[in-house]
């Protein structure tokens, strides 16, 4: 019996890479049982235990950041780039690779340049709406690049989506609603707005949520407030805040049961982010974190155009803004309703099986 396809999968240094990344694993397995998976990142990064975590195999070569202006470093990147190409070489030949897979990050240009040395085809994902270096040097003689956003600015690029896991794919929000606020501790009945900067980006969003929490109780709605860890809102005691209608905690794994509480979100605008909210069918407030090469706004100006969200800088995101808009969209049913039903229309729910297929008939 011969042995499947070797596919080797590259990216990492966020959850926006790392995500896309074992969702196409996913369903390569799904689509080729047979297949044989290996993961290339960096060490000391997320990859290095989310990768395991998830099942799968990882290598890692050394992170060399390409210099992006004169620093003395500069003089060293090209020894330490021939090292980790070095290092890349060796993996693909080790595992017999067929194809490799990139999507994103410091680990992929090595990986792309040394699979173009020794003739294996190469496959893209682009994340984000503005492309990365890496994936932009890839994409020049790539066999198919997707990408999350449509009109990314990347070479034979083509829409596919974002690849996501199967239980936000495939989420009933309606359905999971009262079930998935119970396991969060909240009010079953009670509408629900969700605020949210992720892991890195909420401490400007948590200052602005420390001054409103007080007054939720005369709103008619629940906020989950999703701080980011060691970040917990405190009073002047340095004890955790409590209030009516006001929950808070640092990390939440189960993002389905987020979404399907949520009535409606205040979310920054990462890659994975906007796509999965469009993919459940979910009205949001894009606060963008102000920081990168600005494509956090670009990422969710589809949703906006279509009045599935809202946008509004980091700067501006001030209590008083919040006070002066939140409270009146949570209470218009009709405009959530609305918000909701375009942003389900923008979802793409099929970009993982788009990408496992287009990896195998290039693996062949």
């Amino acid at each position: 019996m011969s042995e499947g396809p070797s596919i080797v999968l590259a990216g990492g240094g966020t959850a926006g890479h790392i995500n896309p990344m074992l969702a196409i694993a996913r369903e390569i397995q799904d689509l080729s049982p047979d297949a044989r998976i290996m993961m290339v990142g960096t060490e000391n990064s997320m990859e290095a235990r989310l990768v395991p975590a998830a099942g799968y195999d990882i290598r890692f070569i050394p992170r060399v950041p390409m210099p992006r202006r004169p620093h003395p470093s500069a003089l060293k990147f090209p020894a330490k780039f021939a090292s980790s190409l070095k290092e890349a070489k060796r993996i693909l030949t080790d595992v017999k690779a067929d194809v490799v897979v990139g999507v994103g990050g410091y680990v992929c240009t090595p990986m792309y340049l040394a699979a173009q040395a020794l003739g294996i085809p190469v496959v893209i994902h682009e994340a984000n709406a503005k492309p990365g270096l890496a994936n932009r040097v890839g994409a020049l003689r790539a066999k198919f690049v997707g990408t999350a956003f449509a009109n990314t600015p990347i070479r034979h690029g083509q829409h596919v989506g974002m690849p996501m896991r199967e239980a936000i794919e495939n989420l009933d929000r309606d359905a999971r609603r009262e079930a998935a606020r119970e396991n969060l501790g909240l009010d079953a009945h009670l509408p629900t707005l969700v605020v949210t900067g992720g892991s890195l980006g909420a401490q400007s969003m948590n200052e602005t949520v420390s001054k409103i929490y007080p007054r939720l109780g005369e709103w008619g709605f629940q906020m989950l407030h999703i701080t980011g860890r060691d970040k917990v809102v405190r009073d002047e005691q340095g004890n955790e805040v409590t209030a009516e209608n006001y929950h808070q905690v640092e990390f939440i794994t189960s993002m389905e049961d987020v979404y399907a509480a949520a009535d409606l979100m205040v979310v920054r605008s990462g890659a994975a982010t906007v796509s999965e909210v469009a993919a459940v069918g979910l009205p949001a407030i894009f606060v963008p974190l102000p920081i990168g090469n600005g494509e956090q706004a670009l990422n969710a100006r589809s949703l906006v155009d279509a009045t599935a969200g809202i946008m509004i800088n980091d700067s501006e995101f001030t209590p008083e803004w919040f006070l002066a808009n939140v409270p009146v969209l949570m209470n218009d049913r009709q405009r959530l309703r609305d918000m909701a039903q375009k942003s389900y229309a923008q979802g793409i729910r099929n970009a993982a099986h788009t990408m496992a297929q287009q990896v195998l008939k290039v693996a062949e």
